[in-house]
């Protein structure tokens, strides 16, 4: 009786030890399917954002030359007279807008690509916490501090930092806007009799200045989003 009325009130300890290790294997297996799901969609998200870099990069190369080939054509209609001069005041004024909108957005993508990187680091960090041993296999940083982020972005270390900025997508765009601002501003001087010496000289400076501009914006947007990630996780881990 004993045997027979103690069956239901509990079972047998391996059937309650079989029961929670179920219990924990389908809870770890839910928290996997969860990180893997975020895990994919900040990948997601990055391809998008490095689409939206390149076709706006396009975009902006594209009514460049469109507007090259249109102020060649003017210059032959009026053999640089000053049609060309006015219709070269009207369209560069409307390249150059175009060109520093898209250094603008050039930058927050590049901003937003770490954060993304900065979001992928910490899920690789909990599938770590899970399966500590599976960390030689892994290629990518597991960390959100500098050197992990670099990691994941497969850098070396090697060469300078300050260097590299200048071979990527926003540095380029931004070379492009400073030589149209220059030449622009060339153009307005001549317009006002200057002659073309002091002109081109003018308009050297208005090159470095355009660049210098653009480059303490870059490096505003950057120190922003390494404020707002320091915020969160001030030991970088």
């Amino acid at each position: 009786m004993d045997r027979i009325g103690g069956s239901p009130s509990g079972a047998h300890p391996l059937a309650r030890g079989g029961s929670a290790d179920t219990q924990d294997a389908a809870q770890r297996s839910q928290r996997l399917q969860i990180l893997a799901t975020e895990h994919w969609n900040l990948l997601a998200t990055r391809g998008l954002s490095w689409n939206e870099s390149f076709s706006r990069a396009n975009m902006f190369l594209t009514v460049l030359s469109g507007a090259t080939v249109a102020l060649a054509l003017v210059a032959q209609a009026t053999s640089f007279g000053e049609g060309f001069v006015t219709f070269a005041l009207l369209i560069l004024p409307v390249v150059l807008i175009i060109g520093l909108t898209t250094f603008v957005r050039l930058v927050e993508v590049n901003s937003e690509d770490v954060h993304w990187v900065y979001g992928m680091n910490q899920i690789r960090h909990a599938y770590l916490d899970m399966e500590p041993d599976l960390k030689p296999y892994f290629v990518s940083g597991s960390t959100v501090d500098d050197a992990g982020i670099s990691q994941t972005y497969g850098s070396h270390g090697t060469g300078s930092v300050y260097l590299h900025g200048l071979v990527t997508t926003p540095a380029t765009v931004a070379f492009v806007n400073a030589m149209l601002a220059a030449i622009l501003g060339s153009v307005i001087l001549i317009q006002w009799q200057m002659t073309m010496l002091p002109a081109v000289g003018v308009g050297t400076v208005i090159f470095a200045v355009v660049c210098v501009v653009q480059m303490a914006f870059g490096r505003w947007s950057d120190r922003r989003y390494q404020e707002e990630h320091a915020r969160r996780d001030p030991v970088g881990d």
